[in-house]
């Protein structure tokens, strides 16, 4: 495949290493995270690789569910027993650097992350230029459709334009065999709110900019209007949308079940899909965001992952932390020039960010259903990192909920959307 796209992204990737440690005594340190099993056995295999040359550092990996990483770090992050080293997602980071929770990066590592991943995605790490942890993942959005279902109903390649969009979903519903042409996904901020806005940007709109929210913008009016029309003509049909951030529920089961036609979702998602679908994964195909009328070519929304380390840990924790992290997330640390990282992180499909990771793994990020996100990479647009980000991606979900539900109309959820964010962005940047 070709990585011309690159070099619009990444710097030339370099590799600094962190001095060698010799520690006085032990050293324990704790690693928290969201992952299944199969992905923590992973790291696990991957920390005892690190023990075996740093045998005075024990590493213990602990999960818990998405819905409980921000709330256990912000709980049990603020003292030294809590986790040393946490997996955040990059929306979490001004507040937690607001609040001291979480260690700026040593000269060592920010120099290394400097020279070896795309500038966004160290600008997504960072708050006031100063980087907090190491990048990982990076996830953006495609259309996913199902090749069968298209072929049935006569569709001969997936829609370009929200004209083309609507009539293909129209042609996809199916009353009598429970079928919808479209699945929108509720009960998951992320789910419910990046679809839409990568639908937005595609439609000239943004969600923030200059640091205020734009969601009364005419590009949004239109958006908004989108939902509302998928849902009144049963193009789309809430009660098949609940979903989590494990993709389980009544989302996944009705696109794997082929009860759902299309759907906007992450790269993340192959690994659930290829599980629940099995042979007829091969149904699936991606394609570009389709276009809005105010839009000039389809964008994405993207988002990326980090690791930092708790702050309020001792000063043999945090070093010990900071050593591990260098070594996971170097060429050194994995197989054939790829970090122990991007090993893990291919493991579930998800697109890896250090520039020498994607070269490392080209030949599957060149699978059919992979190559239509690394596509999107280019054009993507990454999801506003500031603060009162998350309350304000909460807040948006709600409302795009009550649309979904018809307790209000477009209309009223622009409105609602627009002065929620303006309240939410003001309150938190005082």
């Amino acid at each position: 495949m070709s990585l011309a796209w690159i070099s619009k992204l990444a710097l030339a990737a370099g590799l600094i290493a962190l001095p060698t440690t010799g520690w006085a005594q032990s050293v324990n340190i704790s690693y928290l995270t969201h992952w299944s099993p199969e992905t923590v056995a992973l790291l696990e295999a991957a920390a005892k690789d690190f023990s075996k040359a740093n045998p005075d550092v024990a590493i213990t990996v602990r999960a818990v569910p998405f819905g409980d990483l921000l709330t256990t770090l912000r709980s049990q992050g603020g003292g030294p027993d809590g986790p040393t080293i946490g997996g955040i997602y990059d929306l979490w980071l001004p507040e937690l650097a607001k609040d001291k929770l979480v260690a700026p990066a040593p000269d060592a590592v920010a120099a290394e992350v400097k020279s070896a991943w795309p500038a966004g995605v160290v600008s997504a790490a960072s708050v006031g230029g100063t980087l907090y942890g190491i990048p990982n993942e990076i996830d953006v959005y495609a259309l996913n459709y199902n090749k069968e279902l298209f072929k049935q109903a006569g569709i001969a390649a997936p829609p370009r334009t929200w004209a083309e969009f609507k009539e293909a979903a129209a042609k996809l519903t199916d009353k009598d065999k429970g079928q919808q042409g479209f699945g929108m996904i509720n009960s998951w901020a992320a789910g419910v709110v990046h679809p839409f806005a990568s639908l937005l940007v595609s439609n000239g709109g943004n969600l923030v900019k200059d640091g205020k929210p734009a969601l009364g913008s005419a590009q949004a009016g239109e958006t908004f209007a989108l939902y509302e029309d998928l849902i009144k003509s049963g193009a789309s049909n809430p009660a098949m949308a609940t979903a989590d951030a494990n993709t389980t529920g009544p989302f996944l089961d009705n696109f794997v079940s082929g009860k759902t036609g299309m759907i906007i979702m992450a790269n993340w998602w192959e690994s659930a899909l290829k599980a629940g679908m099995g042979d007829k994964f091969a149904n699936i195909a991606t394609a570009p965001i389709p276009v809005g009328p105010s839009g000039d070519k389809p964008h994405s929304i993207s988002y990326s992952w980090m690791t930092v380390v708790n702050a309020k840990a001792g000063e043999a924790e945090q070093k010990a932390a900071w050593e591990f992290l260098a070594w996971l997330n170097s060429p050194k640390s994995g197989k054939n020039g790829a970090s122990a990282m991007s090993d893990i992180l291919m493991s579930m499909g998800i697109l890896p960010s250090r520039t020498s990771d994607i070269e490392a793994h080209k030949d599957k990020l060149g699978s059919e259903f992979l190559s239509g996100y690394v596509s999107a990479l280019a054009d993507a647009r990454p999801f506003p990192v500031v603060l009162g980000g998350q309350e304000f991606s909460e807040s948006l979900q709600q409302t795009l909920e009550a649309l979904q539900y018809g307790q209000v109309s477009a209309k009223d959820a622009q409105a609602n959307a627009q002065a929620d964010a303006t309240s939410i962005l003001e309150r938190a940047a005082r």
